[in-house]
């Protein structure tokens, strides 16, 4: 048998090896070949991503500011009870049409405030075509008669509605020659802090000044309150003087009342 010589041996040896580099560099390129193509992928997705979320953020503003999808088409009007919701419309002036995003949602509560019988408003978009209207209207405490015309006064003393006839539950404002505004609000705010029990006796609220106020009682009786200040001393006191006979009380001075009659 013949002998295989060292180089022989090592020439088999090579070409068996040769097919298994050749194997291992084709896995390599493969694996080099994905490795760029991820990166080249994850380079593109993020270029993708870029776009597609401008694209929206882009269809989204057309949307809410030029789209007829978002437009003004309803106004609703809700807490009201003196007004109609059409007085409150056609104060709002709400612009039907315009876009839900960009309405001046300040000018409309303006606009709608300006109503006397309303005491303050809320106004809010409410998507995806409307807005809002929620009043909180002023409430009666006393009424006054001017030019014929029985009308509500609040705390504050506006002027803010009117009534077919004097409500029994209600307190009568009459006014001096020289009564101003001001002397209003200050009989407005005697009457707002008035106990409950002597509130419901009080007939009418004479006012001369800011600093004459006067209640006439149900039974024919007369407290001289002068004006609304240290009215919770002054109520204090006219529950004790009333326990006595007399036809006028004088509690302008809680520290110093008088009765006479």
């Amino acid at each position: 048998m013949p002998r295989v010589g060292p180089r022989k041996l090592d020439e088999g040896a090579a070409s068996a090896a040769a097919p298994v580099e050749e194997k291992a560099i084709r896995r390599a390129r493969k694996r080099f070949a994905r490795r760029q193509w991820a990166r080249r992928w994850l380079a593109w997705r993020r270029v993708l991503v870029a776009v597609l979320v401008t694209g929206a953020v882009a269809g989204s503003g057309w949307l809410v500011l030029f789209s007829s999808a978002l437009a003004i088409s309803d106004v609703s009007v809700t807490g009201n009870e003196v007004l109609e919701p059409a007085e409150v419309r056609r104060a709002a002036s709400v612009p039907i049409g315009e876009p839900v995003s960009t309405v001046n949602l300040a000018a409309i509560t303006g606009r709608v405030e300006a109503l006397a019988p309303v005491l303050s408003a809320d106004v809010s978009r409410a998507w995806p075509d409307g807005v809002r209207i929620v009043i909180h209207e002023r409430e009666a405490l006393a009424v006054l008669e001017r030019d014929g015309i029985i009308r509500g006064v609040d705390e504050q003393g506006v002027l803010f509605r009117s009534y077919p006839s004097t409500p029994k539950d209600m307190p009568v404002f009459e006014m001096g020659t020289e009564t101003d505004a001001d002397a209003l609000a200050e009989a407005a705010a005697v009457v707002d802090v008035l106990p409950a029990g002597l509130a419901a006796k009080v007939v009418s609220v004479r006012v001369e000044t800011i600093d004459a106020i006067s209640l006439a009682l149900d039974d024919g009786r007369t407290v001289f309150w002068g004006s609304a200040d240290d009215s919770a001393n002054k109520a204090k006191v006219i529950a004790v003087l009333l326990e006595q006979k007399a036809s006028t009380y004088d509690v302008s001075v809680p520290a110093q009342p008088t009765i006479r009659g």
